[in-house]
């Protein structure tokens, strides 16, 4: 088994006519990880037309997921708050991005900005082959999570999820250990 005849990876061959070790896949056959059934995970498009739903669910995880990939691939341009006031169009790139948060890119459906990321748009170039299409989804996520967050007042948190405005006072630990009590005082006094 350890000494059996096979082909070198892009090695000449005097077996077949054109030389060529490398072979096309048998017709209708389908490389492993390559079958891509679900056209809208990979496309974001439903027919023509840029589809408005993900195609899995969207946890913490994923929103996780999302900005991660978001900093690094997309923050230098966009921001980090998607502004498009990256770096580098502040060293003078000589298209600025738009904003995340013109009207325009707020009613834009989830598969518009996965088909940028995909495809490119403008100055801006494709990320197919540096973000896997789950990423580039999360992406998405990410992105339509910086849109909310620009005109969400404390209403719009989920009960569970809200923090205290205030920070708690602590007296004393159990331990016999004293924290001291934070005071609410101005950041600086003015000169009297």
């Amino acid at each position: 088994m350890h000494d059996q005849p096979r082909f070198k990876p892009l090695a000449e061959s005097d077996f077949y006519s054109d030389l060529r070790s490398a072979r096309p896949p048998v017709e209708g056959t389908v490389a492993r990880g390559q079958l891509r059934e679900d056209s809208y995970l990979y496309t974001g498009k439903m027919g023509n037309n840029p589809g408005d739903y993900m195609p899995f669910p969207v946890t913490t995880e994923v929103l996780a997921r999302g900005q991660q990939r978001y900093d690094i691939y997309c923050a230098p341009c966009h921001s980090r708050v998607g502004d498009g006031n990256g770096v580098i169009p502040s060293r003078g790139f000589p298209r600025k991005p738009p904003s995340y948060h013109i009207e325009r890119l707020r009613k834009a459906p989830l598969g518009y900005f996965f088909d940028v990321i995909t495809n490119g748009f403008g100055s801006m170039p494709d990320y197919s082959s540096q973000i896997e299409p789950r990423d580039r989804w999360a992406i998405v996520a990410y992105v339509r999570a910086l849109q909310l967050s620009q005109d969400a007042t404390a209403a719009d948190v989920p009960a569970g999820q809200k923090v205290p405005s205030e920070p708690p006072r602590f007296e004393e630990l159990g331990s016999g250990a004293t924290l001291p009590v934070v005071e609410n005082k101005p950041a600086h006094e003015e000169p009297k």
